[in-house]
């Protein structure tokens, strides 16, 4: 058996002011709040069944993990097995340890990120205040905040961006998707995905040579209008745009950065993009010298590496919230 992976689940941050990045998330993103357990605060957004996506917990502004769900319960346990194998140091993580998760595996990834990997997950139903007519929904939209859907995906970032991506793909079965290659350091930045997403993890070399970064979370608008009024609500709650509104060449998408401003965490308000589901899909490539309508085909140009705020990352942490 090859036990695969389903979709990005959630991320869990640590941020020094935690009042205020709830208040962020809540308030300008518009996610609710699920449950607070042993001083995490767990939140979802409208469309989201599961019991969180977004995790906040008090500390030095860093990741605690980045947790995916795989296709099938005894997955884990074969996860286990298979990183074991090739090295990785595996910590098991008892049902209920975290607030409305079944047992999970979390480890290091060569690059220095913290995964955590589960299937079981409680989908409590919305209070009834906030409960949709739509069936289909979990909660009822544009209640307050940007109101995004549901989480899409994370940018990472290290020094050493190839061999990332090979491991990500022999071990966690991610596909490249896009990439920007140059002749020097060979793959640059890499697009993967183990759904039909062009992306469920971005991984780019880390400009300021640091090892295991977050360079930025996203949530998933259902079109280009949302964003564009979510800019305007992030700059009514006094809070500066750190780049866009615009579209990424790679994936065909919308975009608007933003930071928390309790821990400097960047969020993507994300929408567009186009879904693979060629079994034999070659990744597009692009070469460096278009690293300029890659990033950014129209909008504020991106210049990496020249001072600008959008090449800053934030550290992952080096150990787990107990």
């Amino acid at each position: 058996m090859t036990p695969e992976l389903a979709k990005l689940g959630h991320i869990a941050l640590v941020t020094p002011d935690l009042q205020r990045s709830l208040a962020f998330f809540t308030d300008v993103i518009g996610l609710d709040e699920v449950a607070r357990a042993d001083g995490v605060i767990h939140l979802r957004a409208w469309g989201e069944r599961e019991h969180h996506s977004l995790s906040l917990r008090e500390g030095p502004t860093g990741v605690d993990h980045i947790a995916f769900r795989t296709r099938r319960p005894e997955h884990v346990a074969a996860f286990a097995q298979s990183l074991a194998a090739a090295g990785i140091e595996v910590a098991h993580v008892e049902a209920g340890a975290e607030t409305g998760q079944g047992e999970a595996i979390r480890f290091l990834t060569p690059n220095g990120h913290p995964f955590e990997l589960y299937y079981e997950m409680e989908t409590p139903e919305a209070p009834e205040e906030l409960r949709s007519r739509l069936r289909s929904n979990v909660a009822r939209p544009f209640r307050r905040g940007a109101s995004p859907r549901r989480i899409d995906h994370v940018n990472l970032a290290d020094t050493e961006v190839e061999p990332g991506l090979d491991w990500l793909g022999a071990q966690l079965g991610f596909k490249l998707r896009e990439c920007v290659r140059s002749e020097k350091h060979g793959i640059v930045a890499g697009w993967t995905s183990v759904t039909s997403q062009v992306h469920d993890i971005a991984l780019g070399r880390d400009l300021g040579g640091r090892r295991g970064t977050l360079h930025h979370l996203a949530y998933w608008l259902d079109t280009r209008e949302e964003v564009m009024r979510a800019a305007d609500l992030v700059l009514e709650a006094g809070i500066p745009i750190d780049h866009g509104p615009g579209m990424h060449g790679i994936a065909r998408s919308f975009f608007c950065y933003v930071r928390d401003p309790g821990s400097g965490h960047r969020v993507e308000l994300y929408s567009g993009s186009y879904q693979i589901f060629d079994p034999d899909w070659a990744p597009v490539e692009w070469d460096a010298s278009e690293i300029r309508a890659a990033l950014s085909w129209w909008g504020p140009e991106y210049l990496p590496g020249r001072g600008h705020r959008f090449d800053e990352t934030t550290p992952c942490c080096e150990g787990y919230a107990q």
